[in-house]
Order: structure tokens, then sequence, then C-alpha cells
């Protein structure tokens, strides 16, 4: 018995499980799913820091948690500015390719 086919019989079918097409269920939540849960985050902290601004301005909320509901925030829209321009130049990066 050759050593080096059983070797290669089993890495050849070890190759053929890895390359196999997997559906989304079963590998968890798909890239819409996470888009969703990512806008649904960006929505929450901005809603969030916008009422914690408002309750700050008449008085009802401490300057530390408004300075760090700003701070929050600004951190979310340059991550989405971040994702969007990834997002753009993806596109951009496709139409350049030849057809």
């Amino acid at each position: 018995m050759d050593i080096k086919a059983t070797l290669a019989s089993q890495l050849y079918s070890q190759a053929q499980l890895a390359a196999k097409p997997t559906l989304p269920d079963e590998t968890g939540p798909g890239a819409g799913e996470a888009f969703k849960a990512a806008s649904a985050d960006f929505l929450d902290t901005l809603r969030a820091g916008e009422e914690t601004v408002k309750a700050g301005l008449v008085g009802r909320a401490d300057p530390q948690a408004v300075v760090e509901a700003l701070a929050a925030t600004e951190f979310a829209v340059q991550t989405a500015v971040a994702v969007r321009d990834k997002v753009v130049e993806a596109y951009q990066e496709i139409l350049r390719m030849p057809v």
C-alpha cells in the first residue's frame, strides 16, 4: 500500500469539504443580517446620543455623559463613513473590471 496515495486521497477529500459551498443558515447569520444588525446598532447609538444631548441642554444630564454621548456618536459616524468609502471603492473596482 502506497502511503503517498492514501495521504493524497485524504487531502483531496478534505479539500472537497473545504470548497463545498454552504448555505447562510448553515454558517450562521449572513452578510445581510450582519449589515442589518450593524445599521440598527448605529441608529441606536445616534438616538441615544441625541437624547443625552437634549437632556444635557435642559440641565437634566451630566456634562460628562453629554461628552461621552458625543464621542460615541462621532465614532459611529466615522465608522459608517469608513464602511461607505469601502463599499464605494469596491463598486468602483468592479466597474473597472474588463467584461
